[in-house]
């Protein structure tokens, strides 16, 4: 019998992180017990874990170390690091780690530390943009704009 494989999306992340609905948070605690167990396989996109960070930030005004603690580091509120999570499959994985590692230490928007995690695997050292504020905190990128 082959195990079941099945999307999850931003709502169900942030309803656990958060606790702010605890019947919806103790239900996704219990669908991803059965994902740790391996009675099925949640997976889930990058662009998932932008929106989660992007909605801690904006809406629940959670702090950058607090954000990346709950996506990578430490066991958060309700005992889990979402990237870590046993039975979770999400894109992209690493580069998103290295994302939210970036997007704390170095002060800079979560995409943009995405952006350049993506170069850096990609072998890429220089970035064409207008936005050189957060590109030029990465020693690894040479910063350009256009015309130059």
């Amino acid at each position: 019998m082959t195990t079941e494989r099945a999307f999850i999306d931003t709502n169900l992340f942030l309803r656990y992180l958060t606790n702010d609905i605890p019947e919806k948070a103790d239900r996704v605690e219990e669908l991803l017990q059965r994902a740790g167990l391996g009675e099925i396989i949640l997976v889930t996109t990058s662009l998932v874990i932008a929106k989660i960070v992007w909605t801690l930030t904006s809406f629940y005004g959670l702090s950058r170390d607090q954000i990346r603690d709950g996506l990578r580091l430490a066991y958060g509120h309700r005992g889990l690091a979402i990237l870590n999570t046993p039975g979770l499959e999400i894109a992209e994985s690493d580069l998103l780690i290295e994302a939210a590692t970036n997007y704390a230490a170095k002060n800079v928007d979560f995409i943009d530390a995405y952006n350049v995690a993506w170069m850096v695997q990609q072998q890429l050292s220089t970035a064409y943009t207008f936005d050189r504020k957060h590109f030029y905190r990465f020693e690894n990128i040479t910063v350009k704009m256009p015309g130059e």
